[in-house]
């Protein structure tokens, strides 16, 4: 039996410290080039999604998440203009590491107050959802 076409599948990782706000990463490519995201990335053929998350925010910051929580399971097919894709976000309260961008992000920041932000895909409700879970 050969595998049926599916969605692609992502990891992301909000990463919150209470002093500083959510940690995003200016997008150094497109879609969505210069806009916020959140750390994340592909999983790799082989690799657990925690994995994936927690190698993707070391790769685009420098961090090292070291407990994850679920926050959730977004999947709606428009959610990424390059096609379906369901993305598995994590928080994390933890990471440790000095912070600097790298790989596909141009630049990262810790951010407050979302109002007037421009983000990407639909991570605003990612960050909404982590922190209302920490709430």
């Amino acid at each position: 039996m050969s595998l049926p076409r599916t969605p692609a599948l992502t990891a992301d990782c909000v990463v919150v410290d209470p002093d500083r706000g959510v940690l995003m990463v200016r997008r150094k490519n497109p879609p969505y080039k210069g806009y916020l995201a959140l750390p994340g990335g592909f999983v790799e053929i082989g690799e657990a999604v925690e994995d994936a998350a927690r190698r993707e925010l070391k790769e685009e910051t420098g961090l090292e998440a070291m407990n994850l929580a679920l926050v959730g399971v977004y999947s709606h097919p428009d959610r990424d203009p390059r096609g379906h894709v369901c993305s598995v976000a994590f928080l994390t309260r933890d990471a440790r590491g000095d912070a600097k961008a790298g790989d596909d992000a141009e630049a990262f920041d810790w951010i407050k107050k979302f109002d007037g932000v421009e983000i990407a895909f639909d991570h605003r409700e990612i960050i909404t959802d982590a922190l209302n879970l920490i709430r």
